[in-house]
This record gives C-alpha cells, sequence and structure tokens, in this order.
C-alpha cells in the first residue's frame, strides 16, 4: 500500500507542477505592485498539499514556480521559488489535521485550511522571500517588503476562497464511511 501511496504523490507532484506552471505563466493577473501578481496557482498547490503532505506541496512550489521564472527565458528568481516550496510545505504539514481523504470538510477543518495558508503566505511573503531578496540580490528593502506583503495578502486570499472551493469540490466527491448500505 505504501508504494501505490508513493505512486500517487509522483503522478501528483508531476501534475501539481504543470497545473502551478500554466496557472502562473498563463493566468497570472497584474497587480499595482511592480513584478507582483494575483497569483492563482496558490489555490492548486493548497489543494495538493493539503491532499498529500509537506514533500508533494514542497516538490509543486519549487518545480512550478522554477518553470514559470525559467518560461520567461531568464534564470530562476530563487527567493520566490524557495518560497513557493516553503508555502507548500507549510500547508502540507497540516495535511494530517485536515485529512481531506476522508470527504470532511466542515467548520474546523475550514478553520485549520485558512489558518495554514494564513500562516504558510505570511511567513513566506512577508518573511522569507524579501529577506532571501535582499541577501541573494541585494534589493531594497521597501520595494521587497511591499511586494511581500502584497503578496501575502494575494495569495492568501486566492489560496483560501479558490483552494477552499477545490478542497470542498474534492471532499463532495469522496463516498463517506457507512454511506453504502448492503443489500
Amino acid at each position: 500500500m505504501k508504494n501505490n501511496s508513493s505512486i500517487k504523490t509522483v503522478v501528483a507532484v508531476g501534475i501539481g507542477a504543470a497545473l502551478f506552471f500554466v496557472l502562473g505563466r498563463f493566468v497570472a493577473i497584474p497587480s499595482p505592485v511592480p513584478n507582483t501578481n494575483i497569483s492563482l496557482q496558490y489555490a492548486v498547490l493548497a489543494l495538493l498539499a493539503a491532499m498529500y503532505g509537506p514533500v508533494a506541496g514542497g516538490l509543486i512550489g519549487f518545480i512550478g514556480h522554477a518553470l514559470i521564472d525559467l518560461s520567461w527565458g531568464g534564470s530562476p528568481w530563487w527567493s520566490w521559488v524557495i518560497t513557493s516550496a516553503f508555502v507548500g510545505v507549510v500547508i502540507g504539514l497540516f495535511a494530517k489535521k485536515l485529512n481531506v481523504q476522508d470527504g470532511e470538510f466542515g467548520k474546523g477543518k475550514v478553520v485549520v485550511f485558512v489558518v495554514s495558508n494564513v500562516i504558510a503566505h505570511v511567513i513566506g511573503w512577508v518573511v522569507v522571500a524579501p529577506v532571501l531578496d535582499i541577501l541573494i540580490y541585494a534589493e531594497p528593502a521597501n520595494k521587497v517588503f511591499a511586494q511581500g506583503v502584497f503578496a501575502a495578502v494575494s495569495n492568501s486570499i486566492t489560496g483560501v476562497i479558490v483552494g477552499g472551493l477545490l478542497v470542498l469540490a474534492y471532499t463532495k466527491t469522496i463516498a463517506k464511511k457507512g454511506s453504502l448500505d448492503m443489500e
């Protein structure tokens, strides 16, 4: 059974990274903050990290964000690639508590999902990304912290609202234990 789970996780990483890339590259909504978009790919990251855990979440964020940056013809902006991976890992750490595979997404689990997303995005975009931007690229602090605050707010909103709707839709497709009667 463990082997089957590993295969599912590898497939989820591949599909998740591809979806993260497509949404981040082709569905990004421009924002008033330079070099920052409203990014719908964090909804998919939230769903898949909640389903498959921190390793899958981290890999999806890392690979997907690196592919987005590479597709623009330059090298990856490592501080943001690392932050996307960080966000996936943090949300994934809450996967056992969410246990979306049981088909339940009630109030308690919604709260856990919201808290995990907000924690991941706020720490990631307000602390990790700006600090790495300053350390790696010598970017001006006021610029990177402005970008980080905007990214934290917009990515939290898309992760919570769109990601929450994706989790809800997913859990509705799962048959509940004891819902099938023997005839």
